[in-house]
């Protein structure tokens, strides 16, 4: 440790002296003026809660109401091209034509087929005549055969009785036996008459039988014939649709906007003509859709008739598009955490193009319940954050940072840092400091 003379170190001893007490001196001065400086009168006002309806503003983007891109279902060369991009088309116009000669080949087999088996169902039903009258003859020759065996029974009958009388004759040799001989012949042909006739009944019911099963097999003919009349004509019909896909037509009425074929290219079915591009697109315009992503804090108080009010850069000097909610998703996309909020605006003039980009502002429907401060009352630095001058029961003054919300250009919403209830300063002209004292006004 360096030693100094004692002169020099009494010296040095004085001056720490005079300095210490000159600084006492002036931090005492200090507080005494601050005791002598009177608070400074302020008007109060307090965090108050009232029902606000919030607006969310959100990019816009105009979408057409149907967008349809029309691709080959047949493949074949492009024979014709009868639309271009910007034309205005009604729904079922013809946009181009593909050239399908083998469908065409196909459709006059079929066609071909169809006569063949009309004309196999009409042989049928021929047949199916012709069966029926052989079941006719049939059940009439059994009819005959049936009255015959009625007849000859009866002439049987009557030479069995001529017999039994004779032989009783004979047998009192009131006759001679010769003439018994001759009844006996006369009654033995008789039955054999019966059994013939008995015979031709069971021919004629054998031929009612067969004639019967060749009607069920004609008529099992006509329905075959019918099912494959049936089936050519249904593949006729099949193919009917496939060659009018060869027809590229307008689902519905839209501005054709874009187009990728030119007459000669050859389209595959589900392998478009050049990158994989489809050959014509078509959106509906006379009406758009207006897609607006809402964020998470505001998707749950959306509502369906909730008013947009639209803002395009592109009409600046126009009066802002109004419309009403008309669909939304319900649910928050999981990368951007927004909900797809969908309005309907009518396009007769075909003004709002797709992809249009804009503004839109939501006035939700819903109210809530927010703490809300006069805007003269907050206060903002440099850097944007906004506080307030809160004031506690001793009237001592503390700057609070505070996160807002909603403001209408006279209040504004508070989120966090300050409680319903809350005294803080109004609009004042100076700037305080924590700790200062303020004397509140009596309102």
């Amino acid at each position: 440790m360096m030693s100094y003379p004692p002169l020099v170190t009494r010296c040095i001893s004085a001056l720490c002296l005079a300095a210490a007490l000159s600084g006492c001196s002036q931090e005492t001065e200090i507080t005494l003026q601050k005791k002598k400086t009177p608070p400074v009168p302020v008007k109060m006002i307090s965090v108050t809660q009232e029902q606000v309806t919030r607006t969310t503003t959100q990019p816009a983007t105009i979408l057409p109401y149907y967008k349809a891109e029309l691709r080959a279902k047949v493949s074949g060369y492009v024979s014709e091209v009868k639309a271009d991009i910007g034309d205005y088309v009604k729904q079922g116009t013809v946009l181009a034509t593909i050239d399908v000669p083998e469908l065409q080949k196909q459709r006059l087999v079929l066609q071909a087929q169809v006569t063949r088996y009309e004309s196999e169902e009409k042989r049928a039903e021929a047949g199916i005549e012709l069966s029926q009258a052989n079941v006719q003859s049939a059940e009439a020759r059994l009819a005959q055969s049936k009255s015959e065996l009625n007849r000859v029974k009866a002439v049987v009958a009557a030479a069995e009785a001529e017999f039994a009388r004779t032989s009783d004759l004979v047998k009192r040799r009131s006759l001679e036996s010769r003439v018994l001989d001759e009844v006996r012949k006369k009654r033995d042909s008789e039955l054999a008459s019966q059994q013939s006739v008995n015979s031709a009944i069971n021919s004629a019911m054998a031929e009612v039988v067969v004639a019967k099963a060749k009607q069920k097999s004609a008529q099992a003919d006509l329905q075959a014939a019918q099912a494959q009349t049936s089936i050519a004509r249904r593949q006729l019909e099949e193919l009917e649709v496939l060659l009018a896909y060869s027809q590229i037509k307008a689902p519905f009425a839209g501005m054709i906007t874009a187009r990728s074929i030119d007459p000669g290219d050859l389209v595959r079915e589900a392998n478009e003509v050049g990158k994989g591009e489809p050959l014509f697109v078509i959106d509906q315009i006379e009406q758009v859709r207006i897609q607006i992503p809402v964020p998470e804090a505001e998707a749950a108080l959306v509502n369906r008739g909730d008013l947009v009010t639209l803002r395009f850069p592109s009409f600046a000097g126009e009066a802002e598009l109004k419309a009403k909610v008309s669909r939304f998703t319900g649910a928050l996309d999981p990368h951007t955490r927004t909900m797809l909020v969908e309005a309907d605006v009518p396009n007769p003039d075909r003004k709002l193009l797709p992809g249009m980009f804009g503004q839109a502002t939501i006035t939700l429907s819903a109210q809530i319940t927010a703490s809300t401060l006069p805007s003269r009352a907050i206060r903002y630095e440099s850097s944007g954050q906004a506080y307030v001058y809160a004031v506690n029961d001793d009237d001592v003054v503390s700057i609070v940072q505070v996160s807002t919300g909603i403001d209408n250009g006279q209040s504004i919403e508070i989120l966090a840092g300050i409680v319903p209830g809350q005294k803080v300063i109004d609009a004042h002209l100076k700037r305080f400091q924590s700790g200062d004292k303020v004397a509140p006004l009596q309102r």
